[in-house]
């Protein structure tokens, strides 16, 4: 998605700036560098300076990302839209993924991202063994069991002979399960933004953008089959 330049910090009677809710919100953490103030827990007091250095470290193992906060743009100004962007991210609630979903929303936002929904990905059936010669590579074979057969000689006596029984082990690559994960977390993120997005509308609090309808596609892999 293509930024355009910051939004003016003088002019409050020009004409806000039409954004869709993702380029609201690249423009607020990518450009402005705003920062994500997650609300406090109940258990956590508001005296001192907020969360405690063990607090943050046990969510950062907790939800095995980094946690913004705490850190101003050095040497500039967070345009004051984008905070109201920020703490709008921040309230997401927790039917829709609360402050997980914060973080990668405006982890997404900062590196210009959407969500990998593997577009293109297929199952394929493929083994799980593959071994290689001098003739090439083939797959690979596990005995599975043995059976008895009677074999016949050029004389016309019989015997018995115990044989092995091969089968190819094989898995589906990528495993379905993993594109409908990689679809579930894209809905998730897209219900987030949608939220965002209402939220921002209604709340009225943004001087100098206005954030319109537009929204991503909502499920980009029914286009691309």
């Amino acid at each position: 998605m293509t930024l355009h330049r910051p939004i003016g910090r003088v002019g409050a009677r020009s004409a806000k700036r039409a954004l869709g809710v993702q380029a609201a919100l690249e423009w607020a953490f990518r450009i402005e560098k705003a920062q994500l103030e997650l609300p406090m827990p109940p258990d956590v007091t508001e005296e001192g300076f907020g969360f405690g250095l063990e607090y943050v470290l046990l969510q950062r193992a907790v939800l095995g990302c980094k946690i913004d906060g705490g850190q101003h743009k050095i040497g500039g100004y967070t345009h004051e839209d984008a905070e109201v962007i920020a703490a709008t991210v921040a309230g997401l609630p927790d039917s829709l993924g609360g402050k997980r979903m914060a973080i990668r929303v405006a982890e997404l936002a900062r590196a210009g991202l959407t969500p990998d929904w593997m577009p293109g990905a297929v199952p394929r059936c493929v083994p799980t063994i593959v071994k290689q010669n001098q003739h090439g590579t083939h797959a690979g074979a596990i005995v599975v069991g043995t059976e008895r057969i009677r074999v016949r000689s050029s004389g016309g006596s019989s015997a018995w002979k115990t044989v092995e029984i091969l089968a190819c082990p094989v898995t589906f690559s990528p495993h379905p399960h993993q594109i409908e994960a990689a679809w579930r977390g894209y809905e998730d993120w897209w219900q987030a933004l949608g939220w965002v997005r209402e939220g921002l509308i209604a709340g009225g609090m943004l001087r100098e953008l206005e954030v319109t309808m537009a929204m991503p596609k909502m499920r980009p892999w029914e286009g691309s089959r």
